[in-house]
């Protein structure tokens, strides 16, 4: 029997994290969206991660720790848009101790991989109305972000810069079950 597996998409503001997810959904595999940016986009959620940037933290870990639980049963792969690990990379590049409930939860809910890398990339970087990082910004989140699953012990595996389908094809034979 094939085990689930909880794949993730990590790394950098604006590196194509979202469009490959949008891209692996309509290929039919289960997805999970970015919860940072629906805590954003609620009101009342920029501000939150301006004024209160660990309480936005919190919230982030809540959340993530709830889409895990809620894709606990799914029979194949399923791919999230960043994980938990991410809220300690956001922690640690805002100068923020890490909480031990975010701690304790970063080590009991474990991904089973893969645990691939969007790295920052000049050429498709945008800001937006929630990603507001400047792009040295960006590149010390990747740093950060990238450090943190490590920390956690996941290896970490980058995506090629190419285009979504390239990408796709390369996410694709990670989630293939080992022969």
């Amino acid at each position: 029997m094939r085990v689930p597996r909880r794949a993730v998409l990590t790394g950098a503001p604006g590196a194509g994290k979202t469009t490959l997810l949008d891209a692996a959904a309509a290929a039919g595999m289960a997805t999970s969206p970015e919860v940072a940016r629906r805590i954003l986009k609620a009101p009342g959620g920029m501000e939150l991660r301006a004024t209160d940037p660990l309480g936005f933290a919190q919230a982030m870990a809540e959340a993530h720790a709830h889409e895990f639980e809620r894709h606990a049963g799914h029979p194949g792969p399923v791919l999230f848009d960043r994980g938990l690990p991410d809220v300690v990379g956001f922690l640690d590049v805002s100068g923020l101790a890490v909480p031990s409930a975010v701690d304790r939860v970063c080590r009991n809910l474990r991904y089973t991989g893969p645990i691939l890398r969007a790295p920052a990339w000049a050429a498709i970087y945008a800001q937006d109305a929630e990603r507001i990082q400047n792009w040295e910004q960006a590149v010390a989140s990747d740093d950060a972000v990238t450090a943190a699953w490590k920390r956690y012990g996941y290896d970490v595996v980058d995506l090629p810069l190419a285009a979504v389908a390239e990408r796709l094809e390369f996410l694709g034979s990670r989630l293939q079950p080992a022969a």
